[in-house]
């Protein structure tokens, strides 16, 4: 039996609209613009041959509208199950998690081989980018995002304190005993950090030590933290960097800490995740084992007022 509907995009954005009684709220969840909700809607009302809104200060919907939207909200939430029946079982496929690269290369990667230990059974797959991830049309499970824990409609769990310190390769180190020392030295910073104001620049660094440089700054930047970090353990600098992603560094011996204090700040790595897919017995399980991770680097800090 052939089935005459009209355009399902035009359905979905008409659904929307409805739903919120708001062509803004109605493109923020689909993700496009409000005139392309509009143009939908114009296109849907066009086939159908009559208006579906009444437009005037607020929106209102037509009576055959207001009718119509219950058995529209159903049939997408029936399309949305049938989907997901054909993609599979979303407790039984593997535990996708999005992450930025550094944090996956200097501070998950490492601990991986504990949580197969734990846990055989769950085939684990990073993502790794620092492109943020749309939970409702990606196939992710979690992610695991830097910033100050605002994510709106998404379970945020902060997974640890996060200073900034100054670290360099051992043969760099010497001879420094002040922060003032540092000011004559190369050093390198990462480019996010100069486009990113909550995390401090150099001139910030030296302005909390009450430090004034003789001199112009010799500053070496790189396009991403990992090479940052991998620049200073090759000896070309003293970096400003997130302890978290050097603490194997320093454990190791690669890296050590130079001179002045450890600057806190209100941005932090977060676990996020729709709500509902907390109840995943493979994402509760990478859960807890992630925070019990995060936990105990915490407490091994050694100079807790670092991990404040």
């Amino acid at each position: 039996m052939s089935r005459r509907l009209p355009p399902l995009n035009a359905l979905r954005a008409f659904e929307a609209a409805a739903r919120h009684l708001s062509m803004v709220r109605a493109a923020e969840e689909l993700h496009v613009t409000p005139a392309a909700v509009s143009q939908q809607i114009k296109l849907l009302e066009d086939i159908l041959g009559q208006p579906l809104f009444r437009r005037g200060k607020k929106l209102a919907l037509s009576d055959a509208a207001l009718a119509a939207l219950p058995l529209l909200s159903d049939a997408f939430d029936r399309l949305e199950r049938a989907a997901s029946e054909l993609k599979g079982s979303a407790a039984d496929g593997p535990l996708v998690v999005s992450t930025p690269p550094t944090f996956a290369a200097r501070w998950l990667v490492p601990r991986l081989e504990e949580f197969g230990n734990l846990h055989p059974e769950i085939e684990l797959r990073l993502l790794a980018t620092r492109r943020l991830v749309d939970f409702s049309m990606e196939d992710v499970d979690a992610a695991i995002r830097f910033g100050a824990g605002d994510y709106p409609g998404l379970n945020a769990e902060r997974l640890m304190p996060e200073s900034i310190i100054p670290v360099a390769a051992p043969g760099v180190a010497e001879g420094i005993e002040h922060a003032q020392d540092i000011a004559n030295r190369p050093l390198l910073d990462d480019e996010w950090h100069t486009d990113n104001r909550l995390f401090p620049d150099w001139e910030t660094w030296f302005a909390f030590h009450e430090v004034v440089p003789q001199s112009p700054l010799r500053i070496r930047r790189f396009g991403e933290s990992n090479l940052t970090i991998q620049a200073a353990i090759s000896g070309l600098g003293i970096a400003l960097v997130w302890h978290s992603l050097v603490k194997e560094d320093l454990k190791a011996g690669r890296l050590v800490r130079v001179a002045g204090k450890a600057m806190s700040t209100p941005m932090a790595y977060h676990l996020v995740m729709p709500p509902e897919k907390m109840g995943l017995r493979k994402v509760a399980a990478f859960r807890q084992w992630l925070l019990d991770e995060a936990c105990d680097t915490v407490s091994h800090c050694g100079d807790h007022s670092d991990c404040r």
